[in-house]
């Protein structure tokens, strides 16, 4: 068997951790504290996300998605497939890295997304980004840690906190969507949700998209009125 070449590290902020590039002949991997965080041969639910987000705000002519996490830039390629010529994607990635390894390594496994101009990156915590953003995106999607119940990174907590999906929401234009990924269900996530009073769908999903794989959870959320929650 082909050994895994370590390529690259780099530091998570607010972590002891560290984020571990691998690369063995065409796959890469992405680890951290001896967990595998995402695998190239394995971004069926990325895609899912950007799709099942897109169906939800398809005909608008300037969208503008919030994408929160970059990872292998599969969710960027997935969204643009689908975005209008007039249409704004933001990314925002914590881990400056991340970003470098997109362009130099990682570019050609999703069709180099970040080439495109519509898309901007925006080196920053996503939750800074939402907090600063109120009314701003037709879609928000969320691919950031293992989801709810998080891996690498304590703070991420606050977005599937009470107070974050109500900030994350308020960040919506009108009819717009929040698409949450996650590794797993989570019952108590989607308890929050449904306290909170929004609209919410719960999608499961698998790993490698219609060859199968893991099983993923998608949760998707409007407001269930346009009145600010």
């Amino acid at each position: 068997m082909i050994p895994w070449e370590f390529l690259a590290k780099a530091k998570v902020p607010d972590s002891s951790d560290e984020l571990l590039l691998y690369r063995r002949s065409a796959e890469f991997s992405i680890r951290v504290a001896g967990s595998e965080l995402m695998n190239s041969r394995m971004h069926g639910s990325e895609d899912a996300l950007a799709e099942l987000a897109w169906a939800r705000i398809a005909g608008r002519d300037k969208p503008r998605i919030l994408i929160g996490g970059l990872g292998m830039g599969y969710t960027v390629a997935a969204a643009l497939r689908q975005l209008p010529a007039a249409g704004q994607l933001v990314v925002a990635e914590l881990v400056p890295a991340v970003v470098d390894w997109n362009r130099e390594f990682l570019a050609p496994l999703a069709g180099a997304p970040l080439e495109d101009q519509r898309v901007t990156v925006c080196v920053a915590d996503v939750a800074q980004v939402l907090r600063d953003g109120q009314q701003a995106y037709d879609a928000i999607l969320l691919d950031v840690d293992n989801g709810p119940e998080g891996l690498t990174r304590k703070v991420n907590n606050w977005l599937y906190s009470c107070e974050g999906v109500v900030v994350t929401c308020r960040a919506l234009r009108s009819g717009g969507v929040v698409a949450y990924w996650s590794a797993a269900p989570s019952q108590a996530f989607t308890r929050r949700l449904n306290q909170a009073r929004f609209a919410v769908e719960e999608v499961d999903v698998r790993a490698r998209g219609e060859r199968g794989g893991g099983r993923h959870t998608i949760w998707l959320v409007s407001r269930r009125s346009e009145r600010t929650p």
